[in-house]
């Protein structure tokens, strides 16, 4: 019986490593051809190739669940194709023995994207945005939609490239009054975190009055915020990237704010939630080698666990921004579709036992 599950384990391993290596290199092309649009300043060919290579633990992360998901579907399709299913059933073995060890690469694949979105990811992506927006022009005087914005109490703050570490640049700070009227506006060139203030230098302010502006300049300038290096680097990152700890800090620091937290909450349950979600697409995949799709084409089988794929995809999109809309909380816009794909495997499977 062991040497059936080691058999199972590995042919639907292999299956999913298969399928990540070609949805991967698929990734890496387009990616880079994206980013070749971009080219300017001193981002160039060189910079462009550095960018997606840094950026592979995060494309891995992203796509490890669809890789388990058509993984399973393929590497059971397989046993299923060339009887190995009904010898391995016709041997005494269980269908709820074949799902656990089915399941046995799902849950390294798990540990894995565990481990890369928390600790690998995360970094790897800072360093990647930092890189790429300086070399876009991180010393830009005009604020772009490039770079981050944000905002605390009366003041918006707009930076072209933030860096780990404690280092800003280009950084526009735009000050209301309580009746918000805009009264000042303060340009740095770079920014430098000393332990409980940011050093600015190269700075320049414009005073707004009734009649004129009133401009002056320092050479350096203490500035006071809340804003932390570990705060900033959570900003440079769009927050599906970000790791459950980095999350929870910023939606923390938001509500301190008064600032909505809502879009940082769902990617949090997102993340913490990843792990059901992996399970209960594999346990689809396994339902499906069993029932519907026992005696189908390769070609069918993948072609069927790309549309379920798009499905969830498109349900979680969907029940995310409505979880925004109406009110409700994120967490039952993740918890939704996984119930779904987990209670139609359950069912399948219950009818092919």
């Amino acid at each position: 019986m062991r040497k059936i599950d080691r058999y199972i384990v590995r042919t639907v391993a292999a299956s999913i490593m298969m399928v990540l290596v070609v949805v991967l290199s698929l990734d890496l092309i387009f990616g880079f051809i994206g980013e070749i649009e971009e080219l300017r300043a001193d981002y160039q060919m060189i910079e462009a190739l550095m960018y997606v290579i840094v950026t592979l633990p995060r494309r891995i992360y992203d796509y490890l669940p669809l890789g388990a998901f058509i993984g399973s579907l393929i590497g059971l399709g397989v046993l299923a194709n060339n009887s190995e299913l009904v010898v391995i059933r016709a041997a005494g073995v269980s269908v709820r023995r074949i799902v656990w060890a089915a399941m046995k690469p799902a849950i390294v694949v798990v540990i894995i994207g565990l481990l890369l979105g928390e600790y690998v990811a995360p970094f790897t992506e800072r360093i990647a945005q930092s890189q790429k927006a300086v070399a876009m022009g991180g010393e830009d005087r005009v604020a772009t939609s490039r770079g981050v914005w944000h905002r605390e109490n009366n003041v918006f703050m707009h930076f072209n490239a933030v860096q780990p570490g404690g280092v800003l640049h280009g950084i526009t700070l735009y000050s209301f009054t309580p009746n918000n009227w805009l009264e000042t506006i303060t340009y740095a060139a770079r920014g430098l975190y000393q332990g409980d203030f940011w050093l600015l230098e190269d700075v320049e302010v414009t005073t707004l009055t009734d009649n004129r502006s009133i401009k002056s300049s320092e050479k350096t300038r203490q500035w006071q915020t809340g804003l932390s290096p570990d705060l900033l680097g959570v900003l440079t990152v769009k927050s599906d990237n970000l790791s459950i700890s980095g999350l929870y800090t910023y939606v923390q620091y938001l509500e301190q704010q008064g600032l909505n937290s809502s879009n940082y909450a769902m990617s949090f349950w997102k993340k913490v939630l990843r792990p059901l979600t992996t399970a209960s697409l594999v346990l689809v995949a396994i339902s499906f080698v069993f029932g519907p799709l026992r005696a189908v084409t390769m070609g069918f089988r993948v072609f069927t666990g790309i549309i379920v794929g798009l499905v969830f995809k498109f349900m979680q999109d969907l029940l995310g921004p409505s979880s925004l809309v109406f009110g409700f909380d994120p967490v039952f816009a993740t918890l939704i579709p996984i119930g779904v794909c987990a209670l139609a495997g359950a069912l399948l499977l219950r009818r092919a036992a």
